[in-house]
C-alpha cells in the first residue's frame, strides 16, 4: 500500500510543473526531489487545465465546486431523511392519541 504524504506546497507543485515544461523528465524530478512521477505528471496535466490547454478534465475550481455540492447534496439528502422520519413519528402521534371530540 502506497504511503500517503503531506500535500505538497503550491509554490512546489508549480516550480516542478515549471521544470517539467523547461525539459526535464518526471521521472527525473521524482528521484531528486521525492514526489512520483506520477504525481508530477497529473500536476502538469492539472496546471495544462486549469491554463486552459487542455480541456479532457475539470479545472481546479469546477473540482471544488464539485467537491462542494456533493458535500451539499449529502447534507440535505441527510436532513431530508431527518424530516421524513419526524413526519412519520408526528403522523403516528396524531391518529394514537384520543380525539377531543369523543370526550363530550
Amino acid at each position: 500500500m502506497p504511503k500517503s504524504h503531506r500535500p505538497y506546497p503550491p509554490e512546489f507543485r508549480a516550480r516542478l510543473v515549471e521544470l517539467v515544461r523547461k525539459g526535464r523528465t518526471p521521472e527525473e524530478l521524482g528521484r531528486q526531489f521525492e514526489p512520483s512521477a506520477q504525481a508530477i505528471r497529473n500536476w502538469v496535466k492539472q496546471a495544462a487545465l486549469d491554463a486552459g490547454q487542455r480541456t479532457n478534465g475539470l479545472t481546479t475550481e469546477e473540482r471544488e465546486e464539485v467537491r462542494r455540492l456533493r458535500r451539499e447534496v449529502r447534507q440535505l439528502r441527510e436532513e431530508r431523511e431527518i424530516l421524513k422520519k419526524a413526519a412519520a413519528w408526528f403522523a403516528r402521534e396524531t391518529t394514537s392519541s384520543p380525539s377531543k371530540d369523543s370526550s363530550s
